[in-house]
């Protein structure tokens, strides 16, 4: 579950809708005593805080959640002085987005601080099989073997492996590995690197059945 917390409305809604689409599960607050309250009982696995809330300021609630607690945290804020956004991440926030932002780019920053956080959190290890990947190494082996693989081929498939049977269209994939724009980069490159891919962890690569395509909308990774 990803908590926003914001006393914006309508910025909220925003968020939670981007959010939502993405399949992500969504909660709230408008304060920071209230968002102080909700991240000690609900666990949040993120959260996503705007520096100008009332009750408690977003950075006292970023100093009293790092003081006893490892939710990963973006702080999003109107606040863009080079100032604020040194004391946000020296209070250890993960990430800092400026207010207006586009929600293409908060849901792609989310994903990227879950990843990190995910692969600490899982002691840097995914096993399907005869597939794993060692996510501190940056290494993986199929059927025992070591297969060598370049740092996108890895981050694609480590991506896909992180959200099992999970659709991804070429775009997201843009965005959540490659952290681009679409218009940026074309999508036949994600296209070259599940080719390769499949070339190389794939028993059949003309018939995969771990990194599958769902006609007319992208790809997803079967365990």
């Amino acid at each position: 579950m990803i908590l926003v917390v914001d006393d914006d409305i309508d910025l909220v809604d925003i968020v939670r809708s981007a959010l939502e689409r993405e399949g992500f599960a969504v909660d709230d607050a408008g304060d920071g005593e209230t968002a102080l309250t909700k991240i000690a009982g609900d666990s949040p696995e993120l959260v996503v805080l705007d520096l100008g809330l009332p009750k408690v300021r977003g950075l006292d609630v970023l100093r009293r959640v790092r003081e006893d607690n490892p939710v990963p945290v973006i702080v999003l804020s109107g606040m863009s002085d080079e100032a604020d956004r040194i004391v946000g991440l020296e209070l250890g926030a993960d990430d800092y987005v400026v207010k207006p932002f586009s929600p293409r780019e908060l849901v792609a920053r989310v994903r990227s601080v879950l990843r990190r956080t995910r692969g600490t959190q899982a002691a840097g290890r995914l096993e399907f099989g005869d597939l794993e990947l060692d996510l501190t190494t940056r290494e993986a082996w199929v059927r025992g073997d070591l297969v060598e693989l370049r740092r996108r081929e890895f981050d694609l498939l480590a991506f896909l492996c992180a959200s099992p049977r999970q659709v991804f269209t070429r775009d997201q994939l843009l965005l959540y590995v490659w952290e681009v724009e679409p218009e940026w980069q074309g999508a036949a490159t994600v296209s070259e690197h599940v080719h390769r891919l499949r070339a190389k962890i794939e028993i059949d690569p003309a018939r995969p059945s771990r990194i599958v395509t769902v006609r007319g909308v992208g790809y997803r990774f079967e365990p």
